[in-house]
């Protein structure tokens, strides 16, 4: 009896023993396998503006592993989201995208960033201005360098752009990952995320400029002839000649009126009193746009310098300029010609047709 136990002893000790080794080997062969899908996995930094806007459109796509919220580009070691905003850091807003190359390139990662954004806006993105809101292709080896330069130049030769695209294409730094709080946000708040983007004007800008090809704008810019008939000879040669109107001797200049004030040529509304301030300079001065979509920034060489320009998308008609002298939260200067605008008083404002901003005197 006792000889019969003992060997069911050594069974069962043999038998354990035979198991312990099947899910050691198990265990390893599971640890290799997950290695090697780890290690054919490849990563994509892109900037875009607010990463919260930037992380739905790659989670959603197959072949997609993981996307991060973090910073990028700047100096400093481990930046907080309160040292980032001050834009004082060089860290731009990104996400990190994890990805299965055998699923999804990276040119189509590409693809999807540009729809994203605005990459003509060197000032940041839609009501987020400032050096951490600008867009880059951040690569991180020379194929998806070369990658993203022929993406740009294609969609620059596209002529769906006016102007230059000043998305940066520069080699990927350190990433270091946003607070907990800002990872998924658009699955944490949804109703949040969905006011901001539309508030932003991401929304509207995306939906015109990638989901409908045509042209819907119900403005149709005036012949040259009509235009010097209905403007006068100033407002021509500021709008069409981008002339410049003088300062201190200017119909807004001094203007502390409440309102928006609008293109002269197309009626676009373009800035508000809410953002206007005295910048001593006797020009109309913002520091930043009421509908962010309505305006073009490009580089202006002339008079011997470099400048931005600020032209009307619609009318196309010259504006005036931004500069980075400009008080806080923004630090933008956009000083204006009074002769590419017409003010409208906000108890005008529903019966011109602007009725959509009166809430914004309440």
């Amino acid at each position: 009896m006792k000889v019969k136990v003992k060997n069911l002893v050594k069974i069962f000790i043999i038998s354990l023993v035979c198991i312990c080794f099947i899910a050691l080997a198990n265990g390893q062969d599971n640890t290799i396998i997950k290695n090697e899908e780890e290690s054919k996995m490849e990563k994509a930094t892109f900037a875009g503006g607010c990463f919260w806007c930037m992380e739905s459109p790659f989670q959603e796509l197959d072949g997609v592993k993981e996307v991060l919220a973090g910073y990028t580009g700047g100096q400093k070691e481990d930046p907080t989201y309160e040292e980032v905003t001050t834009g004082k850091t060089g860290h731009l807003e990104a996400v990190q995208i994890t990805f299965d190359p055998s699923i999804i390139t990276y040119a189509e990662l590409l693809d999807v960033f540009w729809r994203q954004i605005n990459p003509t806006d060197i000032r940041g993105q839609f009501a987020d201005r400032g050096e951490q809101y600008k867009t880059a292709v951040f690569y991180h080896n020379e194929e998806q360098k070369r990658l993203a330069e022929e993406s740009k130049e294609r969609l620059q030769g596209s002529g769906k752009f006016q102007v230059d695209i000043v998305t940066e294409i520069i080699p990927a730094s350190i990433f270091y990952v946003a607070e907990d709080y800002h990872q998924d946000y658009y699955q944490k708040a949804p109703i949040r995320y969905k006011l901001y983007r539309a508030g932003s004007g991401r929304e509207a800008y995306l939906q015109s400029t990638w989901e409908d090809t045509t042209n819907n704008s119900p403005f149709k810019k005036p012949t040259d002839e009509e235009l010097k008939n209905s403007l006068t000879p100033l407002q021509y040669k500021v709008t069409q000649d981008d002339g410049t109107e003088r300062a201190f001797d200017n119909e807004y200049w001094d203007n502390k009126k409440e309102g928006i004030y609008v293109d002269i040529v197309s009626g676009e509304p373009l800035f508000s009193s809410l953002n206007k301030f005295d910048s001593g300079t006797g020009w109309p001065s913002f520091t930043k746009p009421l509908d962010p979509q309505n305006i073009l920034e490009k580089e202006d060489k002339s008079l011997f310098s470099s400048r931005t320009e600020v032209r009307s998308k619609d009318a196309d008609s010259h504006l005036g300029h931004v500069f980075d002298d400009g008080p806080a939260p923004t630090g933008l200067r956009y000083c204006m010609n009074s002769a590419a605008l017409r003010f409208i008083p906000k108890e005008d404002l529903e019966k011109e047709g602007y009725g959509q901003y009166m809430k914004l005197f309440e």
